[in-house]
């Protein structure tokens, strides 16, 4: 292997045949390329699928209420269905290990002012786990305690762009925001994933914004973020049956789909899942596929090299070279020319990754790359092929008689 004259024979081989080796090597680099791009792209999409069901919890459950378009019991049609917060206590307890968080949501339009700085904004009556139900990041302070909702604290945690338009300068914590003419301390500033509409909400908790709204306990919204350890399937029943359960109290006909509306994010997950799974087949495929050609195109060279070189084994043989100093010749040579080919393959995928970076955003393709160990798993199958590759032939060859090589054209 380390033979000073062998490596000196092997490149004067390659400088000879610069055709023979360019071919060789092209194969190998170009199923490496196609390879990384396409299982990168196949990443990518991964990646963008994933960022748009960041922006809530992704096991998340939403119920709300409308008109009844069916008369039910006794009740007319056309009558406003209206949650409280009992319908939620029975909801969240009805199956509580199903269960991972839950929040109430009264939610309305006020204004809201701070020195000489006033607007509108959305304020959300909630619990704790909203920041949980609504994947936020906390960049100050704290969010509503059960003790805040307990003592209808006037506390307020306000998004990153409610603070940049009213209070702009300075800590926010701890100043004094006005809310429909009721004073709000300020205990923290959230981030949210979903952009500037979401980071002008103010969150309070329920039980004080309720109270604000002439002691009245309407929920507008029940979000539950159910079991992760559950199947879409399963969770998409555990939605059917509340659903049920809600006409059931609210007395609504089981078939009137315009009073109840519960909107299942697993009933989405299941079949974008899915689709994101034929999508990493096709590719993972493809790529699979193109690495495969890669291989045959190598083992096909190889073959042609062999038998080019026939006469050339056949003298060396004539002058005592033995059997498997031949094959350990072109072996080696096969091996250098599928190592350096495949670097300049394994190269130019990463390159051309990194070029096209957030550029096919549009496409829903972001951060398009792969992981080292799937790339050096490739690189290995790629010189394993071209080891074997370039032993069959050189050991078809080496077994010719010196006299039937020399005669070969």
């Amino acid at each position: 292997m380390f033979d000073l004259d062998r490596w000196q024979e092997i490149f004067s081989s390659i400088r000879s045949n610069v055709l023979r080796t360019v071919l060789s090597g092209f194969t190998v680099a170009l199923g490496l390329y196609i390879f990384i791009v396409l299982f990168g792209i196949g990443n990518g999409l991964q990646n963008a699928f994933q960022e748009g069901f960041t922006r809530d919890a992704q096991n998340l459950i939403s119920i709300s209420t409308g008109k009844t378009t069916i008369a039910y019991e006794g009740l007319q049609s056309d009558r406003q269905v209206t949650l409280n917060n009992k319908d939620y206590d029975a909801i969240i307890n009805s199956q509580p290990e199903k269960v991972q968080y839950s929040t109430p949501r009264y939610s309305t339009s006020l204004m809201v002012k701070y020195g000489k700085e006033s607007g509108t904004y959305q304020i959300s009556g909630a619990n704790q786990d909203e920041v949980k139900i609504e994947n936020r990041k906390l960049l100050n302070g704290r969010f509503i305690s059960p003790g805040d909702i307990d003592r209808k604290q006037n506390v307020a945690v306000i998004g990153r762009m409610v603070q940049r338009d009213l209070i702009k300068n300075g800590d926010p914590i701890g100043k004094d925001l006005d809310i429909n003419g009721s004073i709000f301390k300020v205990i923290g500033v959230f981030s949210d994933d979903g952009g500037d509409w979401d980071e002008r909400m103010i969150s309070v908790p329920i039980s004080t914004l309720q109270q604000m709204k002439k002691s009245s306990d309407t929920v507008s919204t029940v979000f539950i973020a159910y079991s992760e350890n559950m199947k879409p399937e399963d969770a998409i029943k555990y939605g059917d049956q509340l659903k049920k359960e809600i006409k059931a109290r609210k007395k609504v006909s089981p078939d009137d789909e315009n009073a109840v509306y519960v909107n299942n994010r697993a009933e989405g997950l299941k079949d974008s899942f899915l689709f994101l799974f034929v999508i990493t087949l096709i590719v993972g495929f493809i790529g699979l596929g193109t690495l495969l050609a890669g291989i045959i195109g190598i083992s096909n060279i190889m073959v042609y090299i062999v038998k080019e070189r026939t006469q050339e084994i056949g003298v060396r043989k004539a002058i005592g070279a033995k059997p498997k100093s031949i094959v350990a010749l072109i072996m080696q040579e096969s091996i250098v020319i599928t190592v350096i080919s495949g670097l300049i393959g394994v190269g130019l995928g990463v390159f051309s990754l990194s070029l096209i970076g957030d550029s096919l955003e549009k496409y829903f393709i972001k951060d398009p790359s792969v992981g080292w160990g799937l790339i050096i798993v490739a690189f290995l199958c790629l010189v394993i092929s071209g080891l074997i590759a370039g032993f069959v032939p050189a050991y078809r060859a080496s077994r010719i008689k010196p006299i039937e090589a020399l005669r070969a054209e």
